[in-house]
């Protein structure tokens, strides 16, 4: 996923630009995960992804005021998928430390990666990217969001 530039329009409220700019990034982040998890990927793309969904998440936290309880139900989700990236990238990088010379530690980290790979692409299809899932972001993007400051 090359993160794509928010052009913000400054003559719109907070409101106004987080439900329409918000949606076609949710859009945007399913595309890449779908693509991702479809195939085998390395590491160093999961790793990428991993960064790409911090920025989402990083992105929606600026907009907390202008949603409810149901935007932290979606960066949850995404910090799920953040902390099994975030397992794979531990193991490939005590892997690349490690070196070949161990051949029971990375017999062993070999091992977690694929264990966690399988799991992150379960919790993926099987969760995240549900039938729906989509279409639960964005609508939710696009039609909830409030003018800030406003009580939650």
């Amino acid at each position: 996923m090359a993160w794509r530039r928010i052009v913000w329009d400054a003559s719109k409220s907070a409101k106004e630009n987080a439900s329409q700019k918000l949606p076609p990034l949710a859009h945007e982040y399913f595309r890449a995960g779908r693509a991702l998890f479809h195939a085998e990927s390395s590491s160093e793309v999961l790793h990428r992804f991993r960064l790409e969904t911090k920025r989402f998440r990083y992105t929606l936290e600026l907009f907390r005021p202008c949603y409810g309880p149901g935007l932290d139900r979606r960066m949850d989700a995404l910090r799920n998928i953040q902390d099994f990236l975030g397992e794979i990238n531990d193991c490939a990088a005590t892997k690349k430390l490690v070196g070949r010379q161990d051949t029971k530690i990375v017999s062993f980290l070999e091992r977690r990666l694929s264990q966690k790979r399988g799991a992150v692409r379960a919790y993926w299809q099987q969760t995240f990217d549900a039938a729906g899932q989509e279409h639960w972001w964005t609508d939710y993007l696009a039609r909830f969001a409030r003018k800030a400051g406003r009580p939650v």
